[in-house]
């Protein structure tokens, strides 16, 4: 267990603490942005793969601890919210979006606001949250807490980093973009900032993430040992 602690500090360490802060910075001063970012590459990629690995070894040791069972609803929630994720996250992860690495320019833009970003402009980091919950919500042993909390946390606190960033580097661009956008979802619909295209949402990008919610689905009992539908049930 405290190897995944550890794994799970890291995770929260490199994405909260160093990503898109002034140490960030000062490193990308000293080394240069490319080689910060296959750095930083490497290193995220190498802490996931940390922590996914201690959480394995945790669940199978014999020393995890359950603090509480998940109650029927939460099961009966789970598969759509697991989908509604993958609807966020995909397609989000398949827009150009001035608060993704690299495409600050998207900012300025006519198009700049558009498809899932209407609903959020941190679709990617809402649909982690939203997997991240529900499994931390089914999962009430101590190596599912700090596993799941981990991606959790990251997800959560991750708009507010990127957003303060953004409005730092980009200045009166990001004070646009931001204007006619929410981090909190439907928030500038509701306001009358932005409006809901129907035709934006439902394009290829949500087949993508509807197949990709298929795929998972169904080979989840394979994959992970644990089958998502109702009574268990694996598919052959």
């Amino acid at each position: 267990m405290a190897s995944l602690i550890a794994a799970g500090c890291a995770f929260l360490g490199i994405h909260l603490l160093v990503s898109g802060t002034r140490l960030r910075d000062r490193i990308v001063s000293a080394i240069g942005e490319s080689a910060y970012l296959g750095l930083f590459s490497l290193g995220s990629l190498g802490v996931l793969l940390w922590l996914v690995l201690s959480y394995n070894r945790a669940r199978v040791g014999g020393a995890d601890p359950i603090f509480y069972v998940e109650p029927n609803v939460v099961r009966d929630l789970a598969l759509p919210i697991v989908a509604l994720a993958f609807l966020l996250a995909i397609p989000g992860l398949m827009l150009p979006n001035p608060t993704s690495l690299r495409q600050e320019a998207v900012a300025t833009r006519d198009d700049a606001v558009r498809g899932v970003l209407r609903i959020t402009r941190h679709p990617f980091l809402w649909g982690v949250a939203l997997w991240a919950a529900i499994h931390l919500a089914a999962n009430g042993d101590e190596a599912s807490i700090i596993f799941f909390g981990s991606f959790f946390l990251v997800a959560a606190l991750g708009p507010f980093s990127i957003d303060a960033k953004r409005k730092w580097k980009m200045g009166q661009d990001w004070s646009s973009f931001a204007a006619r956008t929410s981090n909190l979802p439907f928030a500038a619909i509701v306001a009358g900032r932005s409006n809901l295209s129907f035709s934006e949402l439902f394009d290829w990008r949500l087949l993508v993430a509807a197949l990709a919610f298929l795929v998972l689905l169904f080979a989840h009992a394979r994959l992970f040992g644990v089958s998502p539908f109702p009574g268990g049930w694996i598919p052959v």
